[in-house]
């Protein structure tokens, strides 16, 4: 009797033992939750301030355009025209900044947009002076705007810096963000049956593209068409075909994709895979990989076959 009472408590002390450590173990999934979830939250929050912060310096610099502008004039109807039609420009792009105000990529078209008008107004400046029709304050002001404006082309390579390094910190917005992107060099046995991986170019017959979309609660959701792009260690774009069936837009560029895949995106994570070939044999070296979605670069990697 006693000996059976022994074996119970020892069967009870075994299951409270076990009852603590699932305890121990669910407190620390918890935890961890909740650290990823807090992580996650004040790097959105860092992304959001970056926007709006850029969003601030773009219309600080069309409010200067936009004054710049004002001192324009000119005898000549036609440049005068040319003139009024950059200043509604300028007015829209205005409103667009505060229309979009926490869109990151709408944000960036804007910067690109206000330089090259910054370029436009500078021409217009040059093209007046030749003229003569220059008014008195801006013959007196020309020196300081082409200062100005030189000073300004020193700031756009800075700022093409800052906006390649905020579109890399950007993963919310309109555009979907792509990683765990790996590229290898693949071979078929058996008649195609069987596929095996290689790092040599005489043997690979297509490069085999893995990707993965993050969730994006913004993007709208349905097909996306992921085109892939691989430029050749001989500076040639990859493609099975240079015709229109393998011609894209992306970049307001056009190019050839070696491979794309259709994905039904729901806005969370979605993997992929594309198998790209082009013509002929493959060359040793380093291949860029660069994958679009919607005409915008979401990712690029590299592979190298000797």
């Amino acid at each position: 009797m006693e000996t059976q009472k022994q074996e119970e408590n020892k069967k009870k002390s075994g299951l409270l033992w076990v009852l603590i450590v699932l305890l121990a173990i669910s407190n620390a999934v918890v935890f961890w939750m909740y650290w990823q979830e807090k992580n996650k939250v004040a790097s959105e929050i860092v992304i959001k301030e970056q926007v709006v912060v850029e969003r601030d310096n773009v219309k600080s610099d069309l409010l200067q355009l936009q004054k710049d502008f004002d001192n324009l004039q000119t005898n000549d109807k036609a440049l005068q025209a040319e003139i009024e039609a950059k200043k509604a420009e300028i007015a829209q792009l205005l409103q667009d900044a505060e229309k979009h105000k926490g869109d990151a990529y709408i944000i960036s078209k804007l910067r690109k947009e206000t330089e090259t008008l910054r370029q436009i107004m500078r021409g217009y400046v040059r093209t007046i002076d030749s003229l003569g029709t220059l008014n008195k304050t801006l013959i007196v002001e020309k020196d300081n705007v082409l200062k100005e404006l030189d000073t300004e082309k020193g700031k756009i390579t800075t700022l093409n810096k800052e906006k390649d390094e905020l579109k890399a910190t950007i993963q919310k917005g309109s555009i979907l963000s792509c990683f765990n992107i790996i590229a290898k060099g693949v071979r078929y046995r058996n008649g195609g049956k069987k596929e095996l991986e290689t790092s040599k170019a005489s043997r690979a017959e297509k490069i085999k593209v893995t990707f993965t979309l993050g969730e994006n609660k913004i993007a709208k959701s349905g097909e996306k068409t992921i085109f892939v792009r691989i430029i050749t260690p001989d500076g040639k774009e990859m493609a099975k075909s240079y015709d229109d069936n393998y011609r894209f837009t992306f970049e307001k560029s056009n190019g050839y994709f070696a491979g794309k895949q259709a994905i039904n995106y729901a806005n969370i994570e979605v993997s992929g895979v594309t198998y790209c070939e082009g013509q002929g044999e493959m060359v040793s070296g380093n291949y860029i990989i660069e994958l679009t979605c919607e005409g915008a670069i979401i990712g690029n990697t590299s592979l190298r076959l000797d």
